[in-house]
């Protein structure tokens, strides 16, 4: 069977351009946009597995649906089908066979997507809005965690509407991150704790966070034989911790950094400081993508402790991004984040844009 089965689309395919019909500064950079982006503020984005061919996006909104769009080599963008919840979208992510796509909502339930059939079923419950969902490929087992505002973390066998396991967190699950066999999960007040997944998921350390500000989001790191080894913790004060699980010296390799914030053109006013609302790493070279409410996305070498690039600055937040499984295209939505009141913004420029990493690369400059 094919590929999402019968395809219900939505939009007419095809490629758009920011900026393409209006001068502004909605993308500033010309990147390329998705065809019918959401509806409303967008607060995931995942590519594809590389077991998949080709790359195709999905994107979970605030409109309480879920997108999914092929990304063509020569960077068209073609609507695929969408889902629905019946409350906003705040995660989602693929199986590691690129088969089923996860979604997590405010609606209290998550649901896997069938893109073969093209049907979704309800496959946990919470008594909470659920913040966070992953695919756990094991060699002894595959489920589905989720992390939830009811201040628990639960694992699912998608074949059964019961937990396999339910762990109970200190706090609301606010982010978390799974790369097989370590998970890590920051709550609010925050919590930290990282978790083994070897054989059954249990607790592994509750470490003191580094931050002293709220936890936004979370993203794993890979050591040189591919093996988890630490974790980047973003935090609505602009700011970044880098944290090794065990680092021969840990007050030497831990370390934090400032990000997304703004002097302004007059020396004597405060400092603007806006939140990290997403980490990705590239999956190849190690180096890490931090996305903020100031509109701009830059890119940093951990090891060497630089930032390589910042993007010109887009009229709006920018409150997710990804990269592919080879690390060729960044993807990143345009959105309110809810940084200010519910008025300060209307939806109608909601966007996902794509830029290739060749031309992220060019006149790359290093700032110490």
């Amino acid at each position: 069977m094919s590929l999402f089965g019968a395809t219900s689309g939505f939009g007419t395919g095809g490629t758009s351009m920011f900026g393409s019909t209006t001068a502004d500064n909605h993308n500033p950079m010309k990147d390329i946009e998705v065809t019918s982006p959401p509806d409303d503020s967008i607060s995931c984005l995942a590519f594809s597995p590389p077991t998949l061919p080709g790359n195709f996006l999905i994107a979970g909104s605030w409109a309480n649906d879920v997108r999914c769009w092929e990304v063509q080599d020569n960077g068209q963008t073609i609507p695929k089908a969408q889902q629905m919840h019946t409350g906003p979208v705040l995660d989602a992510c693929w199986s590691d066979d690129g088969s089923k796509v996860f979604t997590a909502s405010c609606d209290k339930t998550a649901k896997m997507w069938d893109l073969n059939s093209n049907q979704a079923i309800q496959i946990a419950q919470h008594d909470a809005p659920v913040k966070t969902i992953h695919w756990i490929k094991a060699p002894n087992y595959s489920c589905v965690m989720t992390g939830s505002w009811d201040k628990t973390l639960k694992f699912w066998d998608t074949r059964s509407p019961t937990p396999m396991m339910t762990l109970q967190l200190p706090e609301r699950c606010y982010c978390a991150d799974v790369v097989h066999p370590m998970a890590a999960v920051a709550t609010a007040e925050r919590g930290l704790i990282v978790y083994q997944l070897e054989n059954q998921p249990s607790e592994f350390r509750r470490i003191e966070s580094p931050l002293k500000h709220q936890h936004r989001c979370v993203a794993i790191f890979k050591d040189k034989v591919n093996k988890p080894t630490g974790f980047a913790l973003g935090s609505i004060e602009g700011r970044v911790a880098i944290h090794y699980i065990n680092p021969p010296n840990p007050a030497k390799d831990n370390f934090t950094f400032k990000c997304h914030r703004s002097n302004g053109t007059n020396t004597s006013a405060p400092q603007d400081i806006y939140a990290v609302n997403g980490i990705a790493f590239h999956p190849v070279h190690g180096t890490l993508a931090t996305v903020g409410s100031d509109g701009r996305f830059s890119f940093w070498d951990k090891d060497a402790r630089t930032k390589l690039k910042t993007s010109e600055q887009l009229d709006q937040p920018i409150s997710a991004c990804c990269f592919n499984h080879n690390g060729n295209i960044f993807a990143y939505a345009s959105s309110y984040d809810w940084s200010k009141v519910r008025r300060a913004w209307t939806h109608e420029n909601s966007a996902v844009a794509c830029r290739t990493w060749a031309s992220l690369c060019k006149n790359v400059t290093i700032c110490l």
